[in-house]
C-alpha cells in the first residue's frame, strides 16, 4: 500500500533562462528606488484624489474611464495601510509620513516589469526565434518612456500589461487549438483572453481597441472552423459557443463586476453627488439620503416638492422662483411680460419648493387619505414662498426667443389671463395609470393651452436674473429630451393652510418612514452614461499633443521638478527605438502592399500556411477526371476537350499545368486542350512533368483517337469542395 514511498518522486521543469533574466532585469529597472521622488509627480495629483476617496469610501465620478484602474491603485494604498488623509492639490507637493509611496507605486511598477517577459512570449508564440523574441523584449526593457510611466502611480503601465496579456492569451489558445482543443489549457487561455480584454477596457476605454482586435481575429478563425468539413456540426457548434461565452459573455460579466465592487465600496455621499440623479443620490449614505430618508413615496394633491432637472447641464439645478420680475425691456430691445422670474437654481434653497394643486379645489394641503397624482392628470404648480402659479404664454423667452417665457403669474389687471394648467406626463411609467413617485418618476410638464413643454435651456441669465439658468416653454419638443424631464427630489405632505405656517413647514420638512431602493443595474446604467457624457473641462490641456508629435518626438512632458536642485523627470521617448519602430512600420506596410500585388499575379514569394493555395506545402489538385463516353466512338483522328473553369475562377492556371498532359491555349473563360488519340483512363495517370514529348506522341499514336466531348464539371476531390 505504501509502495509508492519506495520510489523517488521526480519533478521536472523547463526553465527558460532568457525569460528569467528579462524578468529579473525588468523588476530591477522598475522597482529600484521606487519611492523616489517622495513628492507628487504629474498625474499622481489626479489619481491620488480618487485613491483617497476609495480609502474613505466616498462616491466620486471620473469621466476619463471605468473604475478598475483606480481600484488597482487603491489596492496598493490599502496594502500599504494608507488612510486617505493627504491633500492632493498640486504637483511637487511633498508626501507626508502617512503616505506609503512605495506601496502606491508598486502595482504599476510590477505591471511594467512583467510586460517585458510577456513581449518575449508573444514573439515566441507567433513562431519567431528566441533571438527575435529577446530583441523585442529588450526594446521594451530599455525604453525610457515605459520605464518612467511604470515607476509612478499612473494607469498606462497597467493598461499595457493587460493589453499584452490579452494578446498572449489568445495566441496560446490558438496554439492549443492545433493540438489539444477543449483541453484544460485550451479553456484556460480562452477564458483568460476574455478576462484580460475586460480588464484592459476597465482601466481605460482605449483598451477597447485591443478587444476589437482579438474579436476580429477570433471571428476570422471561427469562420475558418465553420468551413472545416473534417469537423462535425456538433463540434463546430461547441467551438462557436465556447468562443462566444469566453470572448463576449465573460468580458461583460467581469466589466459589470468592476462596477459592482466600485459601487459597494463607494457608499457614502461625496462631492460629485449632484451630477447624478436624485434616485442615485438617495442610495448613498449621508447627503441626499439623509435628507430624503423616509419621504412619502407617492406625490399627492397638496404635496410640497422640489423639482430637479434630469439633464443637469451645464450644472445640476432645481426649478426656482423669487420675488424679482423680468425686465420690461431686454438689452436687445425686446419686451417681456414683466412677470415673476422662474429659473433653474444650482443650489438647495427654500425658493425651490412648489405645491402640487388640484385645479378644481382651493386647498393647498394633502387630504386624508391622500389623493395621488397620476399620469395624464392636469395640475397647477404653486410657488411655495410667493403662492404664485407657474405660468407660460405666447411671449418670447429672454435668451431663447424661439421658445416661450416661463414665469409665475402676477395679476396686473390687464388683458393677460393666467395660463397655469399643466398636464403631467410620466416618461418612465409602468402603465397609463401610473402614479407620480418621489425620486423614481421622471416627468414632463406639458402646458395645456399651448402644448409647450417645461424645459431647461441651459443659458445663463444676465445679472438681472442673478446668473441663474433659463427655463423656457419649448413648443417644438418631440420625444424624450432630458432637459425637459424633471423628478421630485424632496417631498413632504403639506398640512398647513395658512401661508406663514406653510413657510415654516418648507423650512423644516418632516419625514416619514418609507424605504426606497435602486437596483444595481439602474445605478450601473446611470453611472456608465454619466462617465461617457460628463466632461469636467472642454478646454485644451496645456500638455495636450497630437499623435504625430510623438511619432516625430517633437514633444515631451515635464513630470516633476525638484524645488532646490532642479532635478527633473521628463516623459520622452527613446529616439533610436521610436524612430526605428516608425520606419519599420512604414516599411512593413509597403512590403505588405508589394507582396499583395505579386500574389494577385499568382507569384508566391513567401512561405505560408500549408493550407494556403499558393503555399509550398499546399495540396495540389488531382489529375482531371475525364469521363469516358458511354458508347464507343469512331476514331476521328483527334479530339478536343474543352475544360470549363467558370466555377473555379480562383484556381491559377499554373496549378493545372502539372495535371494536363498537352499544350494549352486560352479561349475566353475556357481552356482548350488538343488531346489527339488518347484513352481517358490513360489521361488520368499521365503527367507531362514525367513524360517526354516523344514518349507522349508514341502513346498517343498507339491509343488511337476518340471524341471525348465537353467536360462541364471538374472533380477536385476536396481541393475545392
Amino acid at each position: 500500500m505504501l509502495g509508492f514511498l519506495q520510489r523517488p518522486v521526480v519533478v521536472t521543469a523547463d526553465i527558460n533562462l532568457n525569460v528569467v533574466a528579462l524578468t529579473v532585469v525588468g523588476l530591477l529597472s522598475r522597482l529600484w528606488r521606487l519611492a523616489y521622488p517622495r513628492a507628487v509627480v504629474f498625474d499622481e495629483v489626479y489619481y491620488g484624489q480618487y485613491l483617497s476617496f476609495y480609502m474613505k469610501r466616498i462616491f466620486f465620478l471620473d469621466g476619463s474611464g471605468p473604475p478598475f484602474g483606480h481600484m488597482l491603485l487603491a489596492l496598493g494604498g490599502y496594502l500599504g495601510g494608507f488612510d486617505g488623509n493627504f491633500l492632493w492639490n498640486r504637483i511637487g507637493a511633498e508626501y507626508s509620513s502617512n503616505v506609503p509611496v512605495w506601496s502606491l507605486r508598486l502595482l504599476p511598477a510590477l505591471a511594467g516589469a512583467l510586460s517585458v517577459p510577456m513581449a518575449y512570449q508573444i514573439i515566441r508564440e507567433l513562431g519567431f526565434s528566441h533571438c527575435a523574441a529577446t530583441g523585442a523584449a529588450l526594446l521594451m526593457l530599455i525604453e525610457n518612456a515605459l520605464i518612467t510611466q511604470s515607476r509612478l502611480m499612473l494607469l498606462e503601465s497597467l493598461l499595457i500589461f493587460f493589453n499584452l496579456l490579452a494578446v498572449l492569451s489568445y495566441l496560446k489558445f490558438c496554439n492549443s487549438q492545433k493540438h489539444r482543443p477543449f483541453s484544460a489549457s485550451w479553456c484556460f487561455w480562452l477564458v483568460l483572453t476574455g478576462v484580460a480584454c475586460s480588464c484592459a477596457v476597465g482601466i481605460k476605454y482605449m483598451g477597447a481597441f485591443t478587444y476589437l482586435l482579438v474579436l476580429g481575429v477570433a471571428a476570422v478563425h471561427a469562420w475558418l472552423l465553420i468551413g472545416d468539413r473534417t469537423l462535425s456540426n456538433v463540434r463546430v457548434l461547441c467551438h462557436l459557443l465556447a468562443r462566444a461565452v469566453a470572448l463576449l459573455a465573460v468580458p461583460v460579466l467581469v466589466y459589470l463586476l468592476f462596477f459592482y465592487v466600485h459601487l459597494v465600496l463607494l457608499c457614502r455621499s461625496g462631492p460629485h453627488d449632484q451630477i447624478m440623479s436624485s434616485a442615485f443620490q438617495a442610495s448613498l449614505e449621508g447627503g441626499l439620503a439623509r435628507i430624503t430618508q423616509g419621504q412619502p413615496l407617492e406625490v399627492a394633491y397638496g404635496s410640497q416638492v422640489t423639482l430637479k432637472n434630469v439633464f443637469g447641464k451645464p450644472v445640476p439645478c432645481w426649478l426656482h422662483s423669487h420675488q424679482n420680475t423680468y425686465p420690461v425691456i431686454y438689452e436687445n430691445g425686446r419686451g417681456s411680460s414683466h412677470q415673476q422670474q422662474v429659473t433653474c437654481y444650482p443650489f438647495k434653497d427654500v425658493n425651490n419648493w412648489w405645491i402640487v394643486k388640484d385645479p378644481g379645489r382651493h386647498q393647498l394641503v394633502v387630504s386624508s387619505p391622500p389623493r395621488p397624482v397620476r399620469h395624464g392628470d392636469v395640475v397647477q404648480l404653486v410657488h411655495g414662498m410667493t403662492t404664485r402659479f407657474l405660468n407660460t404664454h405666447d411671449v418670447a423667452a429672454p435668451l431663447s426667443p424661439h421658445s416661450q417665457e416661463v414665469s409665475c403669474y402676477v395679476d396686473y389687471n390687464i388683458s393677460m389671463p393666467a395660463q397655469n394648467l399643466w398636464r403631467l406626463d410620466i416618461v418612465n411609467r409602468e402603465s397609463d395609470a401610473g402614479v407620480w413617485k418621489t425620486i423614481l418618476s421622471q416627468v414632463r410638464f406639458v402646458h395645456v393651452n399651448t402644448s409647450a413643454v417645461l424645459k431647461l435651456s441651459g443659458a445663463h441669465l444676465p445679472d438681472w436674473g442673478f446668473r441663474q439658468l433659463e427655463v423656457v416653454g419649448e413648443k417644438l419638443a418631440r420625444g424624450y429630451h432630458e432637459s425637459a424631464v424633471w423628478n421630485v427630489e424632496e417631498h413632504r405632505y403639506g398640512k398647513s393652510q395658512e401661508q406663514k405656517e406653510r413657510e415654516l413647514e418648507l423650512h423644516s420638512p418632516t419625514q416619514m418612514d418609507v424605504s426606497r431602493n435602486l437596483s444595481f443595474m439602474a445605478r450601473f446604467s446611470e453611472l456608465q452614461w454619466r462617465m461617457l457624457t460628463v466632461r469636467s473641462d472642454d478646454s485644451e490641456h496645456k500638455y495636450s499633443s497630437t499623435p504625430l508629435d510623438w511619432v516625430t518626438l517633437e514633444t515631451n512632458i515635464a513630470y516633476w521638478l525638484h524645488p532646490r536642485t532642479s532635478a527633473q523627470i521628463h516623459l520622452l521617448g527613446n529616439v533610436v527605438i521610436w524612430a526605428s519602430a516608425s520606419l519599420a512600420t512604414l516599411a512593413y506596410v509597403l512590403l505588405f502592399l508589394w507582396y499583395l500585388l505579386r500574389r494577385r499575379r499568382h507569384i508566391c514569394d513567401l512561405p505560408e500556411d500549408p493550407a494556403a493555395p499558393c503555399g509550398p506545402g499546399a495540396r495540389q489538385p488531382p489529375p482531371l477526371q475525364v469521363p469516358a463516353p458511354e458508347e464507343p466512338l469512331p476514331r476521328a483522328g483527334g479530339g478536343l476537350v474543352r475544360l470549363c473553369l467558370s466555377r473555379v475562377q480562383h484556381a491559377a492556371p499554373t496549378n493545372l499545368r502539372g495535371q494536363v498532359a498537352l499544350p494549352q491555349r486560352a479561349q475566353g473563360p475556357s481552356l482548350e486542350r488538343q488531346l489527339g488519340h488518347l484513352d481517358p483512363k490513360t489521361l488520368v495517370h499521365m503527367n507531362p512533368a514525367k513524360d517526354s514529348s516523344a514518349e507522349f506522341r508514341t502513346q498517343q499514336n498507339r491509343l488511337g483517337g476518340a471524341a471525348l466531348g465537353l467536360v462541364e464539371t471538374l472533380a477536385w476531390q476536396g481541393f475545392l469542395s
